[in-house]
């Protein structure tokens, strides 16, 4: 199987674009190629920034998909960018990491606690998870995806966790997969005792679910 994953955040150092990359490899096995879109240092953050992203998610997908043994798409941001758009004009399998993980934390548990970056809960993922969605939370102080590598977004990631247990949660969704970045599951996890449901995680399952339904 070969993802091509779209990363959202731009960067010029290839180590960091490749860590979602990295992770799906070395948890699914997963052979993948990672490139950003251009000119969004700060990632998608806003309904402004999520309008500027789209086109350039579709015309870099598009390019993608056209790679040698390429077999998927995967956006690895929360907020779904291109998705929809995407699929209008591939014949390959185009995965969100936001829609991925509301169903995995479908699946999960009946009360879910969603931890973000922004004021509203991703469209997508409110939409999925409807009901479910019991709180949801942006860390004090993080106001972006590049915050939560910063040694206090990383805290303050901890403690909203800690909050949404708090309210009721059952289970936490990161609604952001710059928590994916800086590694902050099994912390979460193991502080705060419930399933914790990564986004690039939930994407690598759904790709390697669709990637065996297509040999069968």
């Amino acid at each position: 199987m070969g993802v091509a994953i779209i990363r959202v955040l731009t960067r010029n150092d290839q180590a960091f674009l490749d860590t979602h990359g990295e992770i799906l490899r070395s948890t699914f096995g997963v052979d993948y190629v990672t490139r950003c879109i251009p000119g969004q240092p700060n990632g998608i953050h806003s309904d402004e920034t999520f309008a500027l992203a789209v086109p350039k998610i579709v015309d870099l997908g598009r390019e993608m998909a056209a790679l040698p043994g390429v077999t998927s798409v995967f956006v690895s941001c929360a907020a779904d960018p291109g998705v929809p758009e995407l699929r209008e004009f591939l014949d390959i399998p185009v995965v969100g990491a936001g829609s991925a993980g509301a169903a995995v934390a479908l699946a999960s548990a009946d009360k879910v606690g969603v931890l973000g970056i922004t004021e509203e809960v991703p469209a997508v993922v409110r939409a999925m998870l409807g009901s479910r969605l019991v709180a949801d939370l942006v860390p004090d102080g993080v106001h972006n995806t590049t915050d939560l590598m910063a040694p206090s977004g990383r805290a303050s990631a901890l403690r909203g966790a800690e909050q949404l247990k708090m309210r009721g949660a059952s289970a936490i969704l990161f609604a952001c997969t710059g928590l994916t970045t800086i590694g902050l599951r099994p912390e979460v996890a193991e502080r705060i005792g419930l399933p914790v449901i990564d986004a690039v995680l939930a994407g690598g399952s759904v790709l390697q679910h669709l990637e065996v339904f297509s040999r069968a």
